[in-house]
């Protein structure tokens, strides 16, 4: 928001595809659908062909974000304060395979105002690129709402078809077992899968 007072950014997009815009402070998916129709007019091409044209030249970047809603908030207040206990010690080392770069708690400096936002993600980052990010939301109805984001890079074509949640599976049970989910909340799958 202060980017835009400032006149730093002119459109913005979040995780959830939301896209705003100074002309309205809220999310608004026209500016997403006015983007994908310029783009669509500028090339001619089709969504799934520029989208197929992006994976073979870069990777498919496979995303998805697993919400655990209703969780006691004791509880998933626990988790995060282990996984964040924990952080010092997991960088260097490997889980199933894959190695730990970077583990942290994320933190943004504002570059207008200079205020700081403090525990907005628990990142575990590898060496191979993926990530697992987990936070608390505040936007559930009731209790606390665990929000888990996972993404990694495929760059085999061969590849691109796989559902995300199959390309997923080794990180989702990564982050299932380093966080705790199951024994902290009481669940072995969340409320919704994104």
């Amino acid at each position: 928001g202060t980017l835009l007072d400032a006149g730093r950014v002119s459109l913005c997009g979040e995780e959830s595809y939301g896209t705003g815009s100074d002309h309205v402070r809220e999310k608004d998916g026209l500016w997403a659908i006015l983007f994908w129709l310029n783009v669509i007019a500028a090339t001619g091409q089709s969504v799934e062909s520029l989208v197929r044209a992006h994976w073979r030249r870069f990777g498919r970047s496979v995303y998805s974000r697993h919400d655990y809603e209703g969780v006691d908030a004791g509880a998933a207040e626990r988790l995060e304060a282990s996984l964040r206990g924990r952080l010092p010690a997991l960088a260097g080392t490997s889980v199933d395979g894959r190695r730990i770069a970077r583990a942290d708690d994320f933190a943004y400096t504002d570059p207008v105002d200079g205020s700081r936002a403090e525990r907005q993600g628990v990142r575990i980052l590898f060496e191979d690129g993926a990530r697992i990010v987990l936070r608390l939301s505040g936007t559930g109805t009731e209790g606390a709402t665990l929000r888990l984001y996972l993404e990694r890079l495929e760059p085999d074509p061969a590849r691109h078809d796989i559902p995300a949640q199959e390309a997923l599976a080794p990180l989702i049970a990564i982050a299932g077992r380093l966080a705790g989910i199951a024994a902290h909340t009481g669940r072995d799958r969340p409320s919704v899968v994104t």
